[in-house]
């Protein structure tokens, strides 16, 4: 498990989000965490490999900062 509750984490690339719920996948020994995307708040459901943590507390991500955090 690399996040925990209340991690905040760059999920599309450019938004921000909170971990909300974590689910370990037994059979693929796998995680997914469930996300609170701030941009749309919505919660929505991503794998680990598919989200970064972050510690900007920006809803979204501008130019230098994405350079950076995928630089």
């Amino acid at each position: 498990m690399k996040f925990l509750f209340g991690d905040i984490v760059v999920i599309n690339r450019n938004q921000i989000g909170v971990v909300v719920k974590i689910w370990r996948k037994s059979a693929l020994n796998t995680f997914e965490y469930e996300i609170c995307n701030r941009m749309i708040s919505c919660i929505e459901t991503y794998l680990e490999k598919d989200i970064e943590r972050y510690s900007v507390r920006h809803k979204y991500l501008n130019e230098e900062e994405i350079g950076y955090q995928w630089g």
